[in-house]
């Protein structure tokens, strides 16, 4: 006899709901205990989202608590054997693909565990706290923090530990527990801290690509020009992971016109007014006639404009094309040459 199959379409649970799901599955004694462990904030989210809840289906259920225990399982491993020996555990329970899944996600938590202060602060808190410290200092911290965060502390130290910060965490690839704990010390006044348990990786260069991506223009300009003279292989090997505006030349002609479509006109009158001859021409050459007479027009009358509002006009520009990029509708040089096949 056939086996009958009712198919449910269900709703994939956000890390909210599963935390939720998990209170639920536990019983009230369990959860009690669990809520011990929570900031009051963490709490009322928690106990916001168990009310919102509503049924759910034994699958989901098992789904929530086989992740919550392979998750347990993988930050044990990791915990006392290292990372090699509890990938080489989770291949053998799970096969490579979920120990890479497994892992991915216990080293990211793990990580956050140090320097936890800088998710529950401000970029101005931080700086605060940070900008009387050695440019290591600075830079190790920061490299725990959103790159967005990271660039705004960055952008408000003075100018030679600017330059420092930024060089420090190109240069890093990894902080041993004795290193961490001892900064970590030196911030206990102002900060609540969790040490870390493992060599975690940090900094290097692709991150502070990302945080250079999120600095104003002004500030990302000044780091290069000063970085190109004293440490040039280190700033051109940066830049080549960014994206910037003058990198709109090495563009092809399809992803110009793709970005200027959803450009502001006026972010791009104010672009233009210090651009080059040649970066003018290539936005010209890439627009219908009508709207180059009308771009040309404004930049006639345009007069008196801030060096500030021609930055901010570029870094939107550059900011519309990265994520245009990221969507996969246009494609940039990251500031050297890509491979691309025809």
């Amino acid at each position: 006899m056939a086996e009958t199959t009712n198919a449910v379409n269900v709703e994939p649970l956000s890390q909210p709901q599963k935390a939720a799901a998990l209170i639920v599955a536990l019983g009230t004694d369990k959860a009690s205990k669990l809520y011990k462990y929570l900031s009051a904030e963490d709490v009322e989210k928690l106990t916001l989202e168990v009310a919102k809840m509503g049924r759910l289906e034994a699958e989901q259920t098992e789904e929530v608590l086989d992740e919550f225990y392979k998750t347990c399982l993988t930050q044990k491993v990791v915990t006392d054997g290292g990372m090699e020996y509890a990938r080489a555990v989770l291949e053998k329970a799970y096969g490579e693909s979920t120990a890479n899944e497994l892992l991915g996600k216990v080293t990211k938590y793990l990580k956050n565990r140090s320097f936890e202060f800088i998710s529950k602060t401000d970029s101005k808190n931080l700086y605060s706290i940070l900008q009387h410290e050695r440019p290591q200092t600075i830079a190790l911290v920061l490299s725990y923090a959103e790159s967005d965060m990271a660039a705004q502390v960055i952008g408000e130290l003075p100018e030679d530990k600017r330059i420092k910060v930024v060089e420090n965490i190109a240069q890093m690839e990894s902080a041993s527990p004795e290193a961490i704990k001892l900064v970590e010390n030196q911030l206990r006044k102002q900060f609540d801290n969790i040490l870390t348990t493992d060599y975690t990786t940090i900094g290097g260069i692709d991150y502070i690509a990302d945080v250079m991506n999120h600095m104003d223009r002004s500030n990302e300009k000044l780091i290069f020009d000063r970085m190109g003279e004293e440490n040039p292989e280190l700033a051109e090997t940066i830049r080549k992971k960014m994206f910037v505006f003058e990198d709109i030349m090495g563009m092809d002609d399809r992803s110009i016109q793709r970005f200027i479509r959803d450009c502001d006109m006026k972010d791009i009158v104010y672009a233009l007014k210090s651009a080059t001859p040649e970066m003018a021409s290539l936005f010209y050459s890439n627009m219908s006639s009508r709207m180059a007479e009308t771009i040309q027009s404004d930049l006639e009358v345009t007069i008196n404009v801030r060096l500030k509002d021609v930055e901010e006009a570029q870094q939107r520009i550059v900011n519309l094309i990265r994520s245009l990029e990221e969507a996969g509708e246009l494609i940039t040089s990251k500031g050297g040459k890509d491979d691309i096949i025809a």
